[in-house]
């Protein structure tokens, strides 16, 4: 594996955060910020508790997992989008590099800046509630492989994308939708049975449930080696998609 090219790529779109940090770093930690005031405030006042956790503590998942889902996507999508654009992506598909070392590069540094926006947000959530959470390294875990994954999504969106209006289409569509009804906000054991019922067919809610587990080793809404299973299949997916986009070219070469 060629390590410097993988580098010189991967610092290329880490420097790319500096240009943007009020975009990459600032907006999200004011936007968990109102979530805190416009939830915590308006329905803690009328739900204390969910499954034994205060529901200031209890909501801290799910936002960290709505910003990760987005962010991920995000990054990888325009970093790979951005070469297509200005016609660069030609240069650097007739590089000495190999796919494999492309998709590192710019998923890894998608996932980099995902991540630690993450752990940014855990941060400011720990300033409006007590966190104490019980597994950190399966918290830490289902981290990382969510921003990998999602990162391999955004990837995939990126070189399907045609211009910015298709970059924006499915995370504005379908992830943010299907994040907000996946139990980032609430349990779904608080829903009717039809409608978690529903709810179950929903893979966001499997992201949200594990990572909620990590932090308060309660009763999750699915169980936990579910939730891990679905991440990992999904992953298994994007991997495949991009193995087929490479092999293809489709995409690339037009």
């Amino acid at each position: 594996m060629n390590h410097r090219a993988v580098w010189a790529i991967y610092k290329v779109e880490m420097a790319r955060t500096l240009r943007t940090i009020m975009q990459s770093v600032i907006s999200p930690v004011i936007s968990t910020s109102l979530y805190f005031v416009v939830f915590g405030a308006a329905i803690g006042s009328r739900i204390t508790e969910v499954n034994g956790v205060s529901y200031g503590a209890f909501i801290v998942p799910g936002l960290i997992m709505l910003t990760l889902l987005t962010q991920s996507i995000s990054n990888a999508s325009f970093g790979i989008y951005f070469p297509k654009f200005v016609g660069t992506i030609f240069e650097l598909l007739s590089a000495p590099v190999s796919y494999l070392e492309v998709v590192i590069a710019y998923v890894g540094a998608a996932a980099t800046k995902s991540i630690g926006i993450g752990l940014i947000i855990l941060a400011t959530a720990s300033l409006f509630v007590e966190l104490d959470i019980q597994h950190p390294f399966w918290m830490l875990g289902f981290l990382v492989l969510t921003a990998i994954t999602f990162s391999l999504f955004g990837f995939i969106i990126g070189i399907w994308a045609n211009g910015f209006e298709q970059l924006q289409l499915i995370p504005l569509l379908v992830v943010t939708p299907l994040t907000f009804l996946g139990g980032s906000f609430y349990s779904i054991d608080m829903l009717p049975p039809a409608w978690r019922t529903i709810s179950l067919f929903n893979p966001v809610v499997y992201l949200v449930s594990g990572f909620r587990w990590a932090f308060f080793n309660g009763e999750p809404d699915v169980p936990v080696e579910v939730s891990l299973a679905i991440t990992l299949g999904f992953l298994a997916l994007c991997i495949g998609i991009v193995g087929w986009i490479f092999k293809t070219g489709y995409r690339l070469r037009t």
